[in-house]
């Protein structure tokens, strides 16, 4: 391995680096991780504007999200032939099922009658029948029946398939979009769709999915987890064993950006701990009660000889942990996986509002679906977890939505307690960074240079589709 080098870099964290740590795993890590990608954003303020206007949340509907690819389901959650999965945003209700012959496709949920939606809830069908007055069709989207057709004699040559939306599967995700000029799913995201290559996400089953109303626009709830920095005032509980200011950001393309942040370290906002402490608090915080959606696994009572003043000893003890833990539970072999790929946050964000981390561990995704107003949006938690091996992949379990009234830790025997109070910490901010942008007198926010960049660089590609130079002319 490379020596470790202490650094201090122009707008970044004095001390340890990200990449310093990758070159200190114990197995070498993917090329994909030590690549580093910035683009100068600029030290502007940002308006308020788009997260506060009805106007903008308009333009939104018009211009980008009919125009973007979009994550509406996973495979795991319609497995077998007239599965049916209902996709609701921005104003919009789609009609997802599983064909014949493995495939799936995505309707417009709405009759072509009077324009009832023709289901409102997941599930199987045998055929999409109005409630309203019956017309009937097929789940490859052809006609079947119209009653009293005597009447509709001027529809006799007319096409009444029901109009599709593109779908692609990737990764085991069902991802759509409206518009059929845009390039395939892979080309449109670049580089990081390989990154999940590794990993085996089609294999994976959803395993944990809880969705809550947060009193926040979509957009700032989902910027809250662009940063790892807030940890420090929001998380004090996680500084022990995360670096929080170490993490490293990565803008690339329009589309995609990343925040990959280091656990198994100190925190560079406390000082005098060694390796050992590192240790202890991560015990604490990974097994007890969150055991049934244990992402790490503690290192145990006699972690073995390790250099307690190495400022990665933790790291490498519980990463070794994690292998071995991860091989007891799913049967693979992990002997190979780096560290970082064992330990790590991997907080990939797929725009607009997709977050798949990657990661042998089992793996967050979040999503957030914008609502009725600016003013509140719904947020989206998944954990996807390996299929053991040798095993059938499990059906999704069902959603559980957690009423607008209760915490997350309402789901705290769904989540685990220790999860579950992260996001409740995070959500005790959001409604009041909504209601304190409109409180701005000048309606402008002050970012910082390098870690609220992916913030930037959202706003930026949410620009270029408000101005049109999005989605790019085929």
């Amino acid at each position: 391995m490379n020596e470790i080098k202490t650094m201090t870099q122009d707008g970044r964290c004095p001390g340890i680096s990200y990449t310093d740590m990758l070159n200190g795993d114990t197995r070498t890590p993917p090329d994909y991780l030590f690549e580093e990608s910035t683009i100068d954003m600029g030290n502007e303020p940002l308006s308020v504007e788009p997260y506060i206007s009805e106007e903008f949340a308009a333009l939104e509907r018009e211009k980008m999200w009919p125009n973007v690819w979009l994550f509406a389901a996973r495979e795991d959650e319609m497995p077998d032939p007239g599965d049916t999965v209902v996709f609701e945003i921005a104003g919009k209700s789609f009609l997802l099922i599983r064909q014949k012959d493995g495939s799936v496709r995505g309707f417009y949920n709405a009759c072509l009658h009077r324009g009832r939606k023709l289901r409102t809830e997941c599930g199987p069908s045998v055929q999409l029948r109005c409630p309203f007055h019956g017309f009937t069709w097929r789940n490859d989207g052809g006609l079947k029946e119209i009653p009293s057709e005597w009447d509709f004699e001027h529809l006799k040559d007319k096409n009444m398939n029901l109009p599709e939306a593109r779908i692609e599967l990737w990764q085991g995700f069902v991802m759509l979009t409206e518009n059929h000029d845009l390039p395939d799913f892979k080309s449109w995201l670049g580089p990081a769709a390989s990154h999940y290559e590794r990993y085996d996400f089609e294999n994976r089953y959803t395993g944990m999915w809880v969705q809550k109303r947060i009193p926040a626009n979509w957009k700032a709830t989902a910027e809250a987890f662009m940063e790892a920095w807030h940890s420090i005032v929001t998380h004090p509980q996680l500084l022990p064993f995360l670096g929080d200011a170490n993490t490293r950001y990565d803008l690339i393309g329009d589309h995609f950006n990343r925040a990959i942040t280091p656990s198994g370290v100190l925190s560079p906002h406390m000082k005098g701990k060694d390796s050992n402490y590192v240790l202890s608090k991560m015990n604490e915080f990974s097994g007890g009660a969150d055991a049934d959606t244990n992402r790490r696994f503690a290192a145990g009572d006699n972690p073995g000889d390790f250099d307690a003043a190495d400022p990665l000893g933790a790291r490498k003890v519980l990463a070794e942990a994690g292998r071995k833990g991860f091989a007891e539970q799913y049967g693979y072999d992990y002997s190979e996986a780096s560290d970082s790929e064992i330990l790590d946050n991997f907080t990939y964000n797929i725009f607009p509002n997709f977050a798949p981390w990657i990661g042998f561990l089992p793996t967050l995704v979040y999503r957030w679906l914008p609502d009725e107003t600016p003013d509140s949006c719904v947020m989206e938690i998944r954990l996807l977890f390996p299929t053991p091996k040798g095993e059938k992949r499990p059906r999704a379990v069902e959603k559980t939505f957690i009423p607008d009234d209760e915490p997350f830790a309402w789901a705290a025997n769904i989540m685990g307690p220790q999860l579950a109070n992260v996001f409740d910490q995070d959500m005790a901010n959001l409604p009041h960074v909504q209601t304190g942008m409109k409180s701005m007198k000048d309606g402008l926010m002050e970012l910082g240079s390098y870690q609220d960049s992916r913030v930037r660089h959202f706003q930026t590609t949410l620009k270029k589709y408000i101005d049109g130079e999005l989605p790019a002319a085929t």
